[in-house]
């Protein structure tokens, strides 16, 4: 269940390493892709930021891999372009420090430090006083990668179908999955549904021990004129004291530069701005012990990104402490993403890739960045954990 691209992605590998399987996609949409997969910002991720020995940085590292040679042979336009990781204070150039030892404990590879004179000799308009360069991150069309794994589907004798919203799913000898499309029957049962995922795994007789809490993430893009500001993906070192990224510079595949993201709560699942307001989702949202939890850790942070989605001015700030030269005339309103963010009912974020196992089932209930880059990885990490369901006992 789920048409993004770790549905997708699960299913072609089940279909490639499990010959004679019947494998259906169900998706609720009308298209495939059409949420997480296609409101990124088009990055594949080589696993630089992820603690070592997590799911995170072994399938990131084995995800871009793989998504990287499946976009060579089906002609996917990619790119590995590089990024640099900038430094704007010496509290930031220690911890650049341990970035490096992390990023080569994961396994990358042609990571250097560069000094600021370094740094500006690639990206003149940079304002940092060192940077990592990180040579193996590059860029891809994700909806290419969709439509290009879900013909691969099809040739194998996959089955697609589109608006097929789950709503409700009985454990009898099979699954029996009721929809807006017809009931579907399965001896397996794989939870890929992304924004819902933790809704269709309550369907299936879960308890929500961890909830999506949908935050958006808004984008400006450089104006024409103005991208010459910017040659490469430039990312901050991240604080391990924020659960967010922050504000980064990005290259598209087919052109422009994209500049953010913030991150507020989204008044829908699929809110992807701050006018679409869907009431049971904000319910589910505002309900949640764990989200008043988290706001109260993080006070300064919330209102810091709050207050950059109201205010070109104060986004603007955010992104020359990277690039000074940008000016609130340069930006112009991007696109938006909404991410589907597990939350614990303590507050915490979860960190890891999510998977919980049930009878004849596998849920992903936390797939966030680098979900899109590893989900092949991802696919083969389901498909193992199904094997260990399917195993008998001994």
């Amino acid at each position: 269940m789920g048409g993004g691209i770790v549905g997708l992605a699960t299913a072609r590998q089940l279909l490639h390493t499990r010959p004679g399987l019947e494998v259906t996609v169900l998706e609720r949409e009308q298209t495939l892709g059409q949420h997480q997969t296609s409101h990124n910002s088009g990055v594949l991720h080589c696993g630089l930021y992820y603690k070592p020995g997590s799911l995170k940085a072994r399938l990131a590292v084995d995800g871009i891999r793989q998504m990287v040679e499946f976009c060579q042979k089906y002609n996917v336009p990619h790119e590995i372009c590089g990024k640099l990781v900038v430094a704007t204070d010496s509290e930031e150039l220690s911890r650049m420090e341990t970035l490096m030892e992390r990023g080569i404990a994961n396994g990358l590879e042609g990571i250097r430090k560069l000094s600021g004179d370094e740094l500006r000799e690639i990206e003149p308009n940079c304002g940092g006083i060192g940077a990592l360069q990180v040579p193996q991150e590059g860029i891809v069309d994700y909806p290419a990668v969709v439509q290009a794994m879900a013909s691969d589907i099809e040739q194998r004798g996959g089955r697609i179908v589109t608006n097929a919203h789950v709503a409700d799913l009985i454990q009898r000898d099979q699954w029996v999955a009721t929809t807006s499309a017809g009931d579907f029957t399965a001896d397996l049962l794989i939870n890929c549904a992304g924004l819902h995922c933790d809704r269709v795994s309550q369907l299936a007789g879960h308890k929500r021990s961890v909830r999506i809490v949908p935050f958006r993430g808004e984008y400006y893009q450089l104006k024409p004129s103005s991208s010459h500001l910017v040659r490469h993906l430039i990312y901050p070192v991240p604080d391990p004291k924020f659960p967010f990224l922050g504000v980064h510079f990005t290259r598209m595949i087919h052109g422009g530069i994209e500049a953010g993201p913030n991150a507020v709560l989204a008044f829908a699942r699929e809110g992807y701005t701050n006018t679409q307001v869907n009431l049971r989702d904000l319910a589910d949202a505002l309900t949640f012990p764990g989200l008043w939890k988290f706001l109260w850790k993080h006070p300064g942070m919330a209102a810091q990104e709050l207050r950059g989605s109201f205010s070109k001015k104060y986004f603007c700030r955010l992104l020359q402490k990277l690039v000074p030269k940008i000016t609130v005339d340069d930006l112009e309103t991007g696109g938006a993403g909404v991410r589907a963010q597990a939350m614990a009912p303590e507050g915490a974020l979860v960190q890891d890739f999510h998977f919980v196992r049930g009878h004849q089932s596998l849920h992903v209930l936390n797939a966030p960045s680098p979900a899109a880059t590893a989900s092949l990885a991802i696919g083969d990490e389901i498909i193992q954990q199904l094997d260990a369901i399917l195993e008998p006992p001994n």
